[in-house]
């Protein structure tokens, strides 16, 4: 992508990082409606290699804390809800994937508002899986589904299994669907460039958070997210 292009999916994905650190998710509620609006080559795959870096880190730094069975189970629902995903992107073409993108978008805004609280029984889990998989690997927004399950359960255990889940779910992702053709070096190159970005961002969370309450923060973020699908969805609509 051109320098310009890069800047600006930057400022995006730097932003995420920022809103991820400080109220511990967001990165891909902001980040892909907007570097869908950008350029849709960007996502899923860039957004996945991005979210995979995000996740690692966040691993390191919690990794004792995982909950290594929620994980199994999890995985053995994303596993196909990959190959949905999969199919999702191999039949859709630009303009309705952009409206599937919107509208995934649109279904998390409206789950971070749900008050429905399940428990991270094997079955929720399986479930939540399935879903993550689906839609974490057609458009790289896989969170709300597991972090709804896990939302009643310790913070430092709810960041690392979910950062356990992320990294490997990510890394399926991609090589699902490097393995139906739909993985290019140039996506896999725009991904990486534009980790750096998503490090600074993840960075000044740091200091700032004592500053910012994040409940507070969560709102506007919801809602430009839900403005950014809305104006994707309508902008596919009338190409």
């Amino acid at each position: 992508m051109s320098w310009g292009m890069l800047a600006l999916a930057g400022v995006a994905v730097a932003l995420g990082g920022l809103l991820q650190g400080l109220i511990g998710f967001g990165m891909a509620l902001i980040v892909v409606p907007l570097l869908a609006l950008l350029d849709p080559a960007l996502v899923p795959v860039p957004v996945l290699v991005v979210g995979s870096a995000l996740a690692m880190m966040s691993l390191v730094r919690e990794f004792t804390h995982v909950d290594w069975r929620g994980v199994g189970w999890a995985m053995t629902g994303r596993l196909p809800g990959t190959a949905i995903g999969i199919w999702i992107v191999d039949s859709l073409d630009q303009k309705s994937f952009s409206v599937v993108v919107g509208a995934a978008v649109l279904a998390c805004v409206v789950l971070s508002f749900v008050s429905w609280r399940p428990a991270p029984t094997p079955r929720a889990l399986v479930t939540a899986g399935v879903a993550s998989g689906s839609f974490g690997t057609a458009t790289s927004i896989g969170g709300p589904m597991i972090g709804l399950v896990y939302q009643n359960q310790a913070g430092p255990q709810v960041r690392a299994t979910l950062a356990a889940f992320f990294t490997l779910g990510a890394v399926t992702s991609i090589i699902g669907l490097s393995f139906a053709g739909n993985v290019t070096a140039h996506q896999l190159w725009s991904g990486v460039l534009l980790i750096p970005f998503l490090v600074v961002g993840f960075l000044l969370s740091t200091p700032l958070r004592g500053r910012f309450d994040a409940q507070g923060l969560r709102t506007p973020m919801l809602v430009v997210a839900g403005a950014s699908a809305v104006v994707l969805i309508v902008r596919s609509a009338l190409l």
